[in-house]
């Protein structure tokens, strides 16, 4: 055995590839936008996964999901205590249930993925504390987007993401409407291109490693998952649906992000993440088409 530890080896991509993976996240984008609006209860998840699959197909991709160790769906649809991985089936949708839906396509050899949490019904649905989940999730994903940088540490993303959750945390406290977070370290980002999970993963959390070096092209599935309570999961017997060992419920929210030397274009968000990072003073940097 070597006692040398290779580096890990980040894909850069060109323009070129960087446009193509470009059209894949809109795909998602729309996919995910459409599986939102249908998300109302009496829906059944197995209902949001076939009209997802007919919307990636009708833009003439396919999902990534679908088949991919076997598993049966073209979305991960995870309801309540639910991290992620949830298997789409007979379950119907409540009022008030909290509802992540993960989307991955695959368009022209390319693969784009995210995930959004939304609160059946409408946020007036939403208790106070899982509404601040949702949105503290999210905020978090954005803080860990607007860390990235050409020649930077990759896992300033982790950094910045457990900084984010711990901030908000002790915002709701105050407020009296949450107690607890916690960040689950057994799901991490990841490399993404021509395959969907690619090196190297991306912590959700502060780490003493630096990590590699992001280089210009590189391309990132950013995706924190937080909950109310524990970090202890397990699998359900389906072999996918993870949920929480404490029945405390999650968020989870994603996006996949190509970094330049001009600054961070998110493929998976309508705007290209214009509004999220210019908020946060990061460098927001689309290619032409």
């Amino acid at each position: 055995m070597s006692i040398f530890r290779r580096r890990t080896r980040i894909e850069a991509k060109t323009e070129d590839e960087l446009r193509a993976m470009r059209r894949a996240g809109l795909v998602v984008a729309d996919t995910l936008q459409r599986s939102v609006e249908r998300a109302a209860a009496g829906t059944s998840t197995l209902e949001l996964d076939r009209l997802a699959e007919q919307d990636i197909r009708a833009a003439g991709a396919v999902p990534s999901f679908l088949g991919y160790h076997g598993f049966r769906g073209s979305l991960c649809i995870s309801v309540n205590e639910e991290v992620v991985h949830g298997v789409p089936g007979e379950r119907v949708l409540r009022d008030g249930d909290l509802v992540s839906i993960d989307c991955g396509a695959i368009l022209d050899g390319w693969h784009g993925d995210a995930a959004v949490t939304l609160v059946v019904g409408g946020r007036d649905r939403g208790s106070a504390a899982d509404l601040a989940l949702t949105d503290d999730t999210e905020a978090s994903l954005w803080d860990g987007i607007a860390a990235l940088r050409a020649g930077g540490r990759l896992y300033a993303v982790g950094d910045a993401v457990e900084a984010s959750v711990e901030a908000a945390l002790e915002r709701r406290r105050a407020q009296g409407s949450v107690s607890s977070y916690g960040i689950l370290e057994d799901y991490v980002g990841h490399g993404i291109g021509r395959e969907m999970h690619m090196d190297p993963q991306v912590p959700n959390y502060a780490v003493t490693s630096a990590g590699p070096t992001v280089p210009s092209g590189g391309t990132f599935a950013i995706e924190p998952m937080v909950t109310l309570g524990t970090i202890e999961t397990r699998t359900l017997d389906d072999d996918w649906t993870v949920v929480t060992t404490d029945g405390s419920r999650s968020a989870h929210w994603e996006h996949t992000v190509a970094v330049t030397d001009r600054g961070l274009w998110v493929l998976t968000a309508h705007d290209g993440g214009e509004a999220q990072l210019t908020s946060r003073a990061a460098p927001f940097a689309p290619l032409a088409d």
